[in-house]
Formats: structure tokens, C-alpha cells, sequence
């Protein structure tokens, strides 16, 4: 009976360590797992600049959503933003690919609009930046381009 009860708490232990780690993984990873807090928008850049899926979407420094997926259409990186549901974003918004730091990881920054038309599921941003691309300005101010 004592071996029983053993074996029984060792079970229960290793069940409850495999959900701890799942709600981890779950968690750190910033998973959708039921995908219904969100709604997804495009936006059509000249260069996707180094952006990727699971990358951040940010407005004021707040993360407000993720990178959803990157296509080429019409030799356009057509960009899929995956937006939380309790923020509505203008349709006269900017957005832009920036850089954390000098050489950080790359990120969505919008700049919020003064329209008071929101963007609805499957809209599209109409006002991008791409990416500034480091190497090809060092480029044109070596040979005296700038």
C-alpha cells in the first residue's frame, strides 16, 4: 500500500510539472491559443527591412500587438498585423519598421492618426515607412551620394 502511494504523488508531481511547463511555454512564447482577443490588418511596405513573424507591434513604446506573417505581393512586403481587440487604430495611422537600439531586434511602431475612422478586421494600413537600411547610407556617404 505504502509503494502504491508513492508511485501515486510521483505521478501527480510529473503531471502537474507537464502543465506548469505547457502554461510556461504558453506564456514566454505569446502564443495565440484560442486567437479570439485579436483582429489582423496589412500594411504594404517598399522593404520589409529585416521584420518577422513574432515580431512586436507597438504604439507610444506599448506593445499592442505581434507580427502575424510577411508575404511578397505585387514586389510589396504585404504585412500582417495582429492587433488586440481593446485598441482601435485610425486609418490615417503610420506605420513604420523601426530598430530597438543600434542594433537591436526590429519592431512596428505606429503612429496614431487624427481620423476618427478606425481600421476593421482585414483593413489595411494606407501609410508606411520601411525600414531605414544602414548599409546603403554608409554606401551613398562613402562615395559622396549625400
Amino acid at each position: 500500500m505504502r509503494k502504491y502511494n508513492l508511485e501515486l504523488a510521483v505521478g501527480v508531481f510529473v503531471i502537474a510539472g507537464f502543465i506548469c511547463l505547457g502554461y510556461l511555454s504558453i506564456n514566454l512564447g505569446r502564443l495565440e491559443v484560442f486567437g479570439t482577443g485579436y483582429y489582423v490588418i496589412r500594411a504594404e511596405f517598399e522593404k520589409a527591412g529585416g521584420i518577422k513573424p513574432g515580431a512586436s507591434v507597438e504604439i507610444a513604446g506599448v506593445e499592442v500587438g505581434r507580427v502575424k506573417s510577411i508575404r511578397l505581393e505585387n514586389y510589396q512586403a504585404v504585412v500582417y498585423l495582429s492587433i488586440r481587440n481593446d485598441v482601435k487604430i485610425q486609418e490615417d495611422a503610420i506605420a513604420s519598421i523601426r530598430t530597438k537600439g543600434i542594433i537591436g531586434e526590429k519592431y512596428i511602431q505606429i503612429t496614431p492618426g487624427g481620423s476618427e475612422v478606425f481600421i476593421a478586421h482585414g483593413g489595411k494600413l494606407r501609410e508606411t515607412e520601411s525600414a531605414i537600411d544602414l548599409e546603403e547610407l554608409l554606401t551613398k556617404y562613402i562615395f559622396g551620394k549625400i
